[in-house]
């Protein structure tokens, strides 16, 4: 019987993390990837961001597992909120799974519930009677991999984050052995990420961080401080290759350093010597320049950390910057984070440290370049390609490089994806069909999960720009004005500008109280409503700004 297939994905095109992509095939329902992405400035007070989990949860019960590629929280995150509402089976390496449990104790969540499926990097298994193959890839996380779904046109595959390297370690080793494997059999559809598709050449070797602070590290005059972002694996094994090489002592930051690296030792990674380690409380008991302090993070919290640092708020008391230390910044911001990232930094300088911004350009991420891609597509030679994760520019650049390679890949066979659209494939051909599957944004704030909506959102813009409380009390039966105004600002202008503001809004304020009396009848919704739009287009007219402006107007008899 052939096979019935619909891909979409529910995040992870036009934006940058929050990957989720679903195959469904006869009924049949697997998730590759559940993450989260980071807010940008327009979401005050959101901590993190996933996608609309509604499809998933109204055909929960075919739901049949979830693939994992890799340990990243663009990955992975998403799933500590969803997994309740929609349990299944998930599959994935050590690495990744053990990612996962870290990350949902990292935002107070159960991982105890978890149905872990344990993977090897490069192997093949059945889900729901059909085969599925992971394929170990190069990322700068352990243990990542790409995967494939039998179907009875071919395999639909997925390739991951990945770059081509020939000289990695077992833990970071692009598998051509497997890939090729997996190729000699029909390739279905192919969906690669888009990140750098318009990079040329290939990533290698420039998202390796040694090159770029090797002689800073062995010059430095004191201690040297390096931060990392947790998932980053192959860049923390480089700094503990070089620590072993200079002879110095690798010290975990805080309490989160120490976990994450505890947490991998146990899955063989991140091994450190024991002649090379030395906890936080013993970080007086060697010289300087023998030191190097490693401290890891997830996102804008990493950078929190760093500010604290360098302003002498840190909570870790017994860690001061001086003059004779270095620190090296191998985290650089993404467009989501850029002004935080650039906030620590210029903190980092007001300390007088030495400082070693390891700059975006010249250190990349370990995603696939154009010639990456067309590494991998020369080997799968689809019969339909779907660019995958990246903003529509990247997702635009992959497709034309698809079609330039001149392997039946065409207009007709190269489809651009909108999170919610799907690509069917059945004995008629694959083609693109719009049917409105819910996807979209839902925001997690603290423990809440969902709650924040956009007029939320829209306050809390508002507050940014000050707060102006309109307070007076009025008489029910005889309607008029009793006590009051009382007209309060915060954060909107200095003290010594705001009083002809005051008194000109006091008088709109009661002005339009009296107005709306008279005119609408003792209608306390109406004017309230007319007072907050008066005295807003007065505010904004003398500063500019639109701030929160709160009408309280109490009744007495």
């Amino acid at each position: 019987m052939n096979d019935k297939i619909r891909i979409f994905a529910l995040g992870g095109l036009d934006e940058d993390g929050k990957n989720c992509g679903v195959v469904e095939i006869n009924g049949d329902i697997f998730v590759v990837a559940c993450g989260i992405k980071y807010p940008d400035k327009t979401m005050p007070g959101i901590d993190y961001v996933i996608p609309d989990f509604t499809y998933l949860k109204e055909h929960k019960d075919r739901v049949k597992a979830y693939f994992l590629p890799h340990g990243h929280d663009d990955e992975m995150g998403a799933l500590a909120y969803l997994y309740r509402s929609v349990p299944a089976p998930i599959y994935g390496s050590n690495v990744t799974l053990t990612m996962l449990k870290i990350f949902t104790k990292h935002v107070n969540l159960d991982s105890s519930a978890y149905d872990f499926h344990l993977v090897k990097p490069s192997s093949t298994f059945t889900v729901a009677g059909r085969q599925v193959s992971f394929f170990q890839t190069s990322h700068n996380i352990a243990q990542s991999s790409g995967i494939a779904i039998s179907t009875s046109y071919g395999n639909i595959v997925f390739s991951s984050d990945f770059v081509v390297e020939n000289n990695a370690s077992p833990n970071y080793l692009h598998d051509m052995a497997a890939i090729a494997k997996i190729s000699e059999k029909p390739t279905l559809a192919l969906l690669t990420e888009s990140v750098y598709a318009s990079h040329d050449g290939y990533t290698a070797p420039h998202y390796k961080l040694t090159p770029l602070i090797e002689q800073t590290v062995k010059d430095a005059p004191g201690r040297v401080f390096i931060s990392v972002f947790s998932p980053n694996f192959y860049n923390i094994d480089e700094v503990i290759t070089l620590a072993i090489a200079s002879r110095k002592k690798i010290i975990p930051f805080d309490e989160e350093t120490s976990e994450t690296i505890a947490s991998m030792q146990t899955c063989g990674q991140l091994l450190i010597p024991r002649e090379n380690f030395a906890p936080i409380d013993d970080i007086n008991r060697f010289r300087a320049q023998d030191i190097i302090v490693l401290m890891l993070g997830y996102g804008t919290h990493l950078y929190s950390k760093i500010a604290l640092l360098a302003a002498g708020q840190s909570e870790e008391k017994q860690v001061r910057l001086s003059q004779d230390d270095t620190f090296v910044v191998a985290c650089p911001g993404n467009d989501n984070t850029e002004i935080e990232a650039t906030d620590a930094i210029d903190e980092l300088y007001r300390s007088g440290c030495h400082v070693l911004n390891v700059p975006r350009k010249s250190f990349l991420r370990m995603h696939a370049s154009e010639e990456d891609l067309k590494m991998m597509i020369g080997l799968f030679k689809p019969k339909y390609y779907v660019p995958v994760k990246g903003f529509f520019k990247d997702l635009l650049h992959n497709a034309q490089v698809a079609l330039s390679m001149g392997i039946n890949l065409s207009h007709q066979n190269v489809f651009l994806l909108e999170n919610g659209l799907s690509c069917l494939i059945d004995e008629k051909g694959g083609r693109l069909f719009d049917e409105k599957i819910p996807h979209g944004d839902v925001m997690i704030d603290g423990i809440g999960v969902g709650d924040v909506g956009a007029n939320v959102i829209a306050d809390r813009q508002k507050l940014a720009e000050g707060v102006v409380i309109l307070a007076l009390t009025l008489s029910k039966s005889r309607q008029r004005i009793v006590a009051g105004p009382d007209v309060q600002m915060r954060g909107l202008v200095f003290i010594k500008d705001a009083d002809a503001i005051l008194r000109d809004v006091s008088k709109i304020f009661v002005s339009t109280v009296n107005e709306s009396i008279e005119e609408d009848g003792y209608d306390l919704n109406a004017i309230k409503q007319n007072v907050y739009e008066k005295c807003l287009r007065a505010i904004r007219r003398q500063t500019g700004k639109e701030p929160m402006v709160l009408p309280l107007i109490v009744e007495v008899a």
